[in-house]
């Protein structure tokens, strides 16, 4: 082989491997901001796991507003980014417009089943997980009063609710759940004050173990409850650090794991609907030095022996999406 050929065949190796270089992936955060201590939180913490572990960049935004979900998107596709990750149910129409258009460019969402060959929908057995800390807050109760606090009044909270409610009277058939939305548009997601508000008002009729799945918002939830001295169960992070000793468990939701998935599978990911529950570890409970105090082995044990069930398919749990019923109140 000639110098020159010897040149030219190391150029043409260069140019392959250039070629072959990973894309950077992108996340775009759902309103409510990355530090939310809950669902973006949870997607954020998935994402430096896997640049702390893989020493790769991402590229990430906060959205500001609603008009700036197809703006993000088309942004990261049209600067190569893949896959492009995103945080909450509310980009799905604006996904179901985007993907077609890049039919190259692989695209991952959160909460949300959009059709389309270049998509991953990554949705969650919520109501398994809410069953879990249902019985649990069943256990705790004192009162025979127990609360829940959603944010946003949409199906998926709803589901979240309803697992809940199943799982409280699987403990207490006779317990009285009260239940509350904070409200009916995106600023439902990110309202501590009234968040606050809805606590002391459940409170006052009884309440002493409160559920919140109601993103930003839910922090208000917390305080209020540990500051009035009653227990609170925390959602999609484990947020039992944010008040040791007063948060009895917190739902977890692995929306880390999804993303953390996402952008370890690169432009390979699997599309297609991809579902997270108790069985393969997509939902679960808490525990921690934070919580230890508050659950006793007995309750742990009657809440695994339910889990173990769930994942058999021994339990059902009615998923309140299913058919926007839920067979307890």
């Amino acid at each position: 082989m000639t110098l020159m050929h010897k040149f030219l065949a190391t150029a043409a190796v260069l140019s392959l491997s250039a070629g072959a270089a990973a894309a950077e992936p992108a996340l775009i955060f759902d309103l409510g901001g990355k530090f939310d201590k809950s669902f973006n939180e949870a997607a954020f913490s998935g994402a430096k796991r896997w640049a702390d572990e893989t020493g790769g960049t991402f590229r990430e935004i906060e959205l500001q507003s609603e008009a700036q979900r197809e703006q993000a998107l088309r942004r990261f596709a049209e600067n190569g980014n893949d896959p492009i990750i995103m945080t909450g149910f509310a980009f799905g129409n604006v996904l179901g417009e985007v993907a077609p258009d890049y039919p190259d460019t692989k695209f991952a969402i959160i909460d949300m089943v959009v059709d389309a060959p270049n998509v991953r929908s990554v949705v969650f057995n919520e109501h398994e997980g809410s069953y879990l800390v249902g019985m649990m807050a069943a256990m705790a109760s004192e009162s025979d009063t127990v609360g829940f606090i959603g944010g946003m009044d949409i199906p998926l909270i709803r589901k979240f609710a309803c697992g809940y409610v199943q799982g409280v009277k699987a403990v207490k058939p006779e317990a009285t759940v009260i239940q509350n939305m904070t409200g009916t548009t995106p600023a439902a997601w990110n309202d501590p004050v009234k968040g606050s508000e809805l606590t002391k008002s459940q409170i006052s009729q009884g309440a002493d173990v409160i559920y919140a799945a109601a993103g930003g918002t839910g922090v208000g939830v917390l305080q209020t409850a540990a500051d009035e001295g009653i227990l609170s169960i925390g959602v999609d992070s484990n947020q039992n650090y944010m008040h040791p000793g007063k948060i009895l468990t917190s739902m977890t939701k692995r929306v880390d794991n999804a993303v953390y998935d996402a952008m370890e599978a690169g432009t390979d990911i699997e599309t297609g609907i991809y579902v997270m529950g108790v069985g393969n570890e997509g939902v679960g409970y808490a525990m921690d030095e934070f919580n230890a105090d508050l659950v006793s082995a007995d309750m742990q044990a009657a809440v695994d022996d339910a889990a173990a069930k769930i994942g058999s398919g021994e339990l059902m749990v009615h998923d309140y999406m299913s058919d926007n019923a839920c067979p307890v109140e």
